[in-house]
C-alpha cells in the first residue's frame, strides 16, 4: 500500500531481488559497523596478531588503528576466517602475506574499512556547493569528486545539491565517486535505503528525486534514474601510487577519511589533491579534520573548506594551461 504522501507515477514498486539485495546489503553494512563489544573467542587472537593486523592495514590502506580497537578487529575478521576455512589468525594474516595477489586483501581491506555515512551529513556543506556551482562560469560539464563515497549517501546528495542549483534533471554536473571498499560501492550504485537513512531530507525533494518501493519493497526509497547518472562509482584507494584520473574537479569532498591516516599520509593525499583541482576549486573536509599542515596548497575559506591555492591548482601545472578539461575521470 502506498502511503498518500507519495501518490505519483514517478514512484514504482523494485523488483523482489532488488528489495532482497538492498536488504542484504543493509544488513552487511549495520553488522560491519560494530564496534567494541566483547564476543567469545572462537579464534586465538594474540596481541602479536592484533599488531600485525595493524601494521598491515595501515600498509594497503593506510588506516591507523587504534590499540582500543582489538575488539572490533577480532570481531570483524573472525568472519574472514570462517569464510577462509583457517583455525588461527596466525593462519589467515600467513596467507595474506605470503601472496600480494590473494583475493583476499580485498575482504580483509572491506572488513576493516569504516562506512558511517548519511544523506546531507555536515548539511552546511551543500549550501556552499550550491552557491560554488551558481557562481562558475557557464561551461559543458562541471566534474565534482567524492573521494570516500562509501554507500553512496554523500554522492547523491551533491547530485540532488547540483539539480536545486540549475533547476534541472540534467545539470552540466558528472561527479567521480569513489571508495576502497567493493561492497559498499555496490550497494552505492543501486541507490536503494530503507526509509528511516532518508529521514533528513526534505519531503519535497523525496517526492523529486525517489522512488518509493510499494508492496514487496515497501520501507524502501530508491534513488531515480536521472539522479544516478550525474554519477560514477568506482574503486580507488587513496594510497595507490596512480590513481588514474586527470584533473579539472571544482570541488573535492573528502570528509571523515583523513582522521584515519597518519599525518604524513594526509599531507602526500592533500599535495596530490591540488593539482587536480581548477584554480579556485574547493576541498570539503570533515568537521574534526584540520589541513592546516598543507598551508602551501590550501587555504582556509569557512568552515572546513578549504580554497586550492593558484600555483598549485590544476590549470596552472605544465601542459594544463591550455585547457583544463577532457580525458577520462571513470
Amino acid at each position: 500500500m502506498t502511503s498518500s504522501l507519495f501518490k505519483s507515477d514517478r514512484y514504482s514498486a523494485l523488483s523482489n531481488s532488488a528489495v532482497a539485495t538492498a536488504r542484504q546489503a543493509v544488513d552487511l553494512t549495520r553488522k560491519s559497523l560494530l564496534s567494541d563489544d566483547h564476543v567469545d573467542r572462537e579464534f586465538l587472537f594474540t596481541d602479536k596478531d592484533f599488531q600485525r593486523v595493524r601494521a598491515m592495514i595501515l600498509s594497503v590502506a593506510g588506516i591507523s588503528l587504534a590499540p582500543s580497537k582489538q575488539s572490533m578487529v577480532y570481531s570483524r575478521l573472525a568472519k574472514r576466517l570462517r569464510a577462509c576455512h583457517k583455525h588461527k589468525f596466525s593462519e589467515y594474516l600467513d596467507a595474506l602475506e605470503n601472496s600480494t595477489s590473494n583475493p583476499e586483501w580485498e575482504h580483509f581491506t572491506n572488513a576493516l574499512t569504516t562506512n558511517l555515512t548519511s544523506f546531507y551529513r555536515e548539511a552546511h556543506h551543500f549550501d556552499i556547493l550550491a552557491r560554488q556551482l551558481t557562481s562558475l562560469p557557464k561551461r559543458d560539464k562541471i566534474e565534482l569528486w567524492c573521494s570516500a563515497a562509501s554507500t553512496g549517501e554523500e554522492p547523491y546528495t551533491m547530485a540532488i545539491t547540483a539539480m536545486e542549483a540549475f533547476n534541472s534533471m540534467r545539470p552540466p554536473v558528472h561527479i567521480l565517486a569513489t571508495d576502497i571498499d567493493t561492497k559498499v560501492l555496490e550497494h552505492a550504485r543501486k541507490g536503494v535505503y530503507r526509509m528511516d537513512q532518508v529521514e533528513k531530507i526534505p519531503v519535497e525533494l523525496l517526492r523529486k528525486y525517489f522512488l518509493k518501493g510499494t508492496g514487496d519493497s515497501e520501507g524502501l526509497i530508491r534513488v531515480r534514474p536521472e539522479v544516478q547518472a550525474l554519477i560514477t562509482f568506482r574503486r580507488l584507494n587513496l594510497l595507490e601510487s596512480n590513481w588514474g584520473i586527470r584533473g579539472g574537479f571544482d570541488a573535492i569532498f573528502c570528509r571523515n577519511v583523513m582522521i584515519y591516516f597518519e599525518k604524513d599520509v594526509q599531507f602526500q593525499i592533500l599535495k596530490r589533491f591540488a593539482p587536480l583541482m581548477n584554480e579556485g576549486g574547493y576541498l570539503y573536509a570533515g568537521h574534526s579534520e584540520n589541513f592546516a599542515m598543507a598551508r602551501d596548497y590550501f587555504t582556509l575559506k569557512g568552515k572546513t573548506v578549504y580554497t586550492v591555492n593558484a600555483d598549485q591548482s590544476f590549470s596552472n601545472q605544465p601542459g594544463n594551461r591550455m585547457s583544463a578539461f577532457g580525458g577520462s575521470r571513470g
